[in-house]
C-alpha cells in the first residue's frame, strides 16, 4: 500500500488558477498509472486526468486545454495545474494510484462566479 496526501485546494474566483499536488509515501510513479479523480455534491466521482508510467496524459473532455497532469518522480509527487477554472469544477479531487488502488483524502476546490 501507499499513503496519498492531496494539498493546494482552496476557494478561487472563475478564471483563476489552482495547483493540486499529490505526494506519495512511496516511489510508485514509475509502475503506477496516477489519476486525479473529482466528485461534486450529488455526482459520481469521475476521472478528471491520468498519467501513465510512461507519461502518457489523458484528460476528461471538459478540462481539456485549461488542466494539465504532471509528476515530479523524484518528489514522488503528482500535481494538476487548473486554469481558466469555472464554478462547475467545483468538487472534491482526489489522488487515485490506479494499479494499487489506493485513495488520498481529497482536497475541496471551490470556484466562485
Amino acid at each position: 500500500q501507499v499513503q496519498l496526501v492531496e494539498s493546494g485546494g482552496g476557494l478561487v474566483q472563475a478564471g483563476g488558477s489552482l495547483r493540486l499536488s499529490c505526494a506519495a509515501s512511496r516511489s510508485i510513479f514509475s509502475i503506477n498509472d496516477m489519476g486525479w479523480y473529482r466528485q461534486a455534491p450529488g455526482k459520481q466521482r469521475e476521472l478528471v486526468a491520468q498519467i501513465t508510467p510512461r507519461g502518457t496524459t489523458y484528460y476528461v473532455d471538459s478540462v481539456k486545454g485549461r488542466f494539465t497532469i504532471s509528476r515530479d518522480n523524484a518528489k514522488n509527487t503528482v500535481y494538476l495545474q487548473m486554469n481558466s477554472l469555472k464554478p462547475e469544477d467545483t468538487a472534491v479531487y482526489y489522488c487515485y494510484a490506479i494499479d494499487l488502488g489506493s485513495w488520498g483524502q481529497g482536497t475541496q476546490v471551490t470556484v466562485s462566479s
